[in-house]
C-alpha cells in the first residue's frame, strides 16, 4: 500500500493505492485563500500543513487499511512560489503561490532593460517564466521585503514544505528547479537564470534537487504521532502536480499526450530530451524518469462551465446534477454549434497559448437572432475543445491518441467531443486522484518495489473508457475549427487593445 498527498491551492488530498495502482482510499479537505492585495494569491501554510494531517488521519478513520500497511509515501503539490522559513524551519510569512502576479511591475521594469529577458529564460528553461514562479518571486521580496529574505534559511514549495514537516529533510525535485526557471536540460537550477533577475545573492536559500522516483527521508516520530502513521516509513522526494498527475494518468512514453482538462485546460507530449520548438512558447515540465514534456496551456479549463451555468444558466446551476444538465442542454443543439463560436481565453490573465497575450479575452462570435441558449451552452464545450486542437497542432501533434484527466473527463460527452475534433482518439484513466497516484508511484519506487517510473506506470495503468473520433462529424467540426481561429486571430488582434 502506497500513500499519496496532494496539495492543491485550494484542497488538500491524500490517497491510498495497492501495488497494482487501484486506489483504495481517498481524503479530501478544501482550504481558501487569505484575504489579500488583487493579483497576489497566498495560503496560510501551517494550516496546510494542518489540513494534510487530518486527510491522512482521515484515509483511517473506519477504514479497513491500517497505517502500518503503507510501504512508502509520496508528496506532490502546486509548483514554484515560495515558502520561506527560518533556521528552525518556522515560516517567515505566508506561501506565494504560483498564480501570484505581485511581481508583474518588477519584471516589466527588467524587461524594459533587457528586452531579451524572456528569450534568454526560455532558452535554459524551456518555458516561458511566469510571474508566480521561485525566482520573480524572490526579486519582488529582495526590493520589498529584505528584512524578510534576510531571515530566511531555506525557500522551500508546497510539497518540499510538507515533506520537510515529515521527514526534517531539506530538498526539491527536478521539475521544481527547472521551473523556477532553471535549467530543462541539466535538470536543475541555473546561475545564469539568477543573474538575470538580480538575484545571484539569494541562490543559497534554494534547496538540494533530487530525483523525484528517490527517498527523501523517513516519516519522524512527531510526524508520525501526528498522523497516526508509522515512524521511519519512508517518503519519497516526489514532484510537481503536472507530472505526478502526468504519470497517474498512465503516460510516460515519448510521443504520449496527456490533457489535463480541470481548473486549466494543460495539453502535452512527452519527449525524451529536452525540446524548445517551437521558441519561446509553451512549457517544458520535467517529468520523473528522463522524461520532458512540452505544453501549452489554455488558462482557463473547466471555470468556463462553472461561468456558463452562473452567467448563463442559473436555473440549471440551481437543480439537481448542474454539470450533467448542462451537458444533456449543449447536446440539442447540433455539431459545430449552429455556426456559434465561443473564444476560451476566459481568465483575467489573457492566454499564454497559442501565443503569449495578458489582455485577449473570451467571446462568443457568429451570434444570430434565431440562435438560442443552447447553441451557446454547446459553443463553450466546443471552444474548449477547438483550444485542445490548435494547443497540439502547436506542439505537432498528439501521438497515438490522448490521456484525457481532470474534472472534465468525467463528461463522456465533453471526451467525445474532444475526440471528434482533434480527430485522436481520448482515453480515460481508471481513477480519480491522479496526482496523488503520480506521487505513491515515485514513492513504490523509490522503496524498490518497482525497478524504474516507466516500469511503475505501465504496471499499473487501467483505461476506464475510450472514445473514438466519429468520422461523419469530421467535416462540421473541421469547419467549426476554421471559424475558432478566426474568431482567436481576433481576440488575440484587434479585441485586446479594448481589453480591460
Amino acid at each position: 500500500m502506497y500513500l499519496g498527498l496532494d496539495i492543491g491551492t485550494s484542497v488538500i488530498k491524500a490517497a491510498l493505492f495497492d501495488a497494482d495502482g487501484r486506489e483504495c482510499a481517498e481524503a479530501a479537505q478544501r482550504m481558501q485563500l487569505l484575504p489579500a492585495p488583487v493579483g497576489w494569491s497566498e495560503l496560510d501554510g501551517d494550516a496546510v500543513w494542518q489540513v494534510a494531517v487530518a486527510v491522512i488521519r482521515a484515509l483511517f478513520a473506519g477504514s479497513i487499511f491500517r497505517p502500518e500497511q503503507v510501504r512508502g509515501i509520496g508528496v506532490t503539490g502546486v509548483m514554484v512560489g515560495a515558502w520561506l522559513v527560518d533556521a528552525n524551519g518556522a515560516l517567515l510569512r505566508p506561501p506565494i503561490l504560483w498564480n501570484d502576479a505581485r511581481a508583474q511591475t518588477l519584471v516589466d521594469e527588467l524587461a524594459a532593460r533587457e528586452p531579451a529577458l524572456f528569450s534568454k529564460v526560455f532558452a535554459h528553461s524551456g518555458s516561458m517564466m511566469q510571474l508566480g514562479c521561485t525566482l520573480p518571486v524572490i526579486a519582488w521580496l529582495r526590493a520589498n521585503e529584505p528584512e524578510t529574505l534576510a531571515k530566511a534559511r531555506h525557500l522551500l514549495c508546497a510539497k518540499d514544505f510538507i515533506r520537510y514537516r515529515l521527514t526534517g529533510q531539506i530538498a526539491t525535485d527536478e521539475s521544481e528547479a527547472a521551473m523556477a526557471p532553471g535549467s530543462a536540460v541539466t535538470r536543475d537550477f541555473h546561475p545564469d537564470q539568477a543573474k538575470l533577475l538580480g538575484i545571484e545573492t539569494h541562490v543559497h536559500l534554494l534547496s538540494p534537487v533530487r530525483r523525484g522516483e528517490t527517498i527523501a527521508g523517513e516519516l519522524t516520530a512527531e510526524a508520525a504521532r501526528l498522523t497516526g502513521l508509522v515512524a521511519g516509513t519512508p517518503v519519497a522526494v516526489g514532484t510537481g502536480d503536472t507530472g505526478a498527475c502526468v504519470l497517474g494518468a498512465g503516460a510516460h512514453k515519448p510521443g504520449q499526450a496527456v490533457t489535463v482538462l480541470g481548473t486549466t485546460c494543460l495539453n502535452g507530449v512527452l519527449f525524451d530530451s529536452a525540446t524548445y520548438e517551437p521558441r519561446d512558447l509553451g512549457l517544458l515540465f520535467i517529468i520523473p524518469g528522463r522524461r520532458w514534456m512540452k505544453t501549452m496551456v489554455n488558462v482557463a479549463g473547466t471555470t468556463v462551465l462553472d461561468w456558463c451555468l452562473s452567467a448563463l444558466c442559473p436555473d440549471i446551476a440551481a437543480g439537481n446534477k448542474p454539470y450533467e444538465t448542462l451537458g444533456a442542454l449543449a447536446e440539442t443543439s447540433a455539431a459545430g454549434s449552429g455556426g456559434v463560436t465561443f473564444v476560451p481565453y476566459l481568465s483575467a490573465s489573457g492566454v499564454i497559448a497559442p501565443r503569449i497575450e495578458p489582455r485577449a479575452r473570451a467571446g462568443f462570435h457568429g451570434l444570430a437572432p434565431h440562435h438560442g441558449r443552447a447553441e451557446m451552452v454547446r459553443s463553450i464545450y466546443e471552444g474548449m475543445a477547438y483550444a485542445i486542437r490548435d494547443c497540439y497542432e502547436q506542439i505537432g501533434g498528439a501521438g497515438e491518441g490522448i490521456r484525457l484527466s481532470g474534472g472534465g473527463a468525467r463528461s463522456p460527452f465533453w471526451a467525445q467531443m474532444i475526440a471528434d475534433v482533434t480527430g485522436y482518439v481520448v482515453e480515460i484513466p481508471e481513477g480519480t486522484q491522479f496526482g496523488a497516484k503520480g506521487a505513491a508511484l515515485c514513492a513504490a519506487v523509490a522503496t524498490g518495489d518497482f525497478g524504474s517510473i516507466g516500469e511503475a506506470v505501465e504496471a499499473t495503468y487501467q483505461a476506464q473508457r475510450r472514445h473514438v473520433p466519429a468520422s461523419e462529424l469530421k467535416s462540421a467540426y473541421d469547419a467549426g475549427f476554421a471559424r475558432f481561429k478566426v474568431a482567436s486571430g481576433a481576440t488575440l488582434g484587434v479585441l485586446r487593445d479594448v481589453a480591460v
